[in-house]
């Protein structure tokens, strides 16, 4: 346990937390937003248009945080029922929390392409500022290209399952959607599963994904 709060560990919570918080804050908030746009006030009335992260933080994913560098927030609560579009409006819904990540993890990088033309002295007042906001950055790049493309995984209630429940019958879509209930129960599962068949679905599926997206973004990790 005070493994966890080593001055090591501290750093790496320094450097991951600001990226970590931004990715979880703004995408819960692009889901209301959008929602909000399209005519559901459920998440405005709850306080959770909000960029303030107390109103997102799930204790249980900021406890992950501290033992696995991953977390999550607390899902934006949205009411179909108000979209005059019930599909198309989950749709547009689930798809913008993905797309905020993947805007952030864009902008992200800009300040590392910005930092990179910035020339310093080792041992100087600019590279200890520079330093630690590009490795900042950098971990921003990661963990928001991560969280997008998990949250598009087709397992209810992930976001690419909105996607794909858009495409269905709207009695298979019900059904599937339905999954939603175990999702996590599924993921857990497919995780298990993984390790005692040596097929990893971050290994296999996400981290290639995610290092595409970083040499598309032209920067070194």
């Amino acid at each position: 346990m005070l493994d966890l709060f080593s001055p090591e560990r501290l750093q790496q919570y320094a450097i991951l937390a600001p990226g970590l918080l931004v990715a979880l804050v703004c995408h819960e908030v692009a889901h209301g937003y959008v929602a909000y746009l399209l005519g559901d006030p459920t998440a405005k009335s709850q306080g959770r248009l909000s960029l303030n992260p107390m109103k997102h933080l799930d204790p249980l994913g900021t406890l992950a945080f501290f033992f696995v560098h991953f977390g999550w927030a607390k899902p934006v609560p949205v009411n179909s029922g108000y979209f005059k579009n019930p599909r198309q409006g989950m749709l547009l819904t689930a798809i913008a929390g993905p797309m905020t990540n993947f805007i952030l993890a864009a902008a992200f990088a800009t300040v590392i392409h910005i930092l990179m033309t910035v020339e310093f002295s080792p041992g100087g007042l600019a590279e200890k500022i520079i330093l630690p906001t590009y490795l900042i950055a950098q971990a921003g790049v990661f963990v928001n290209l991560i969280l997008g493309i998990f949250n598009l995984l087709p397992i209810p209630p992930l976001d690419g399952s909105n996607v794909v429940a858009y495409f269905l019958p709207p009695q298979m879509a019900e059904s599937y959607m339905a999954l939603g209930r175990y999702g996590f129960i599924i993921l857990i599962g497919i995780i298990l599963l993984g390790r005692f068949s040596g097929y990893s679905l971050v290994g296999g599926v996400i981290l290639p994904m995610v290092y595409a997206g970083i040499r598309l973004l032209g920067i070194p990790m």
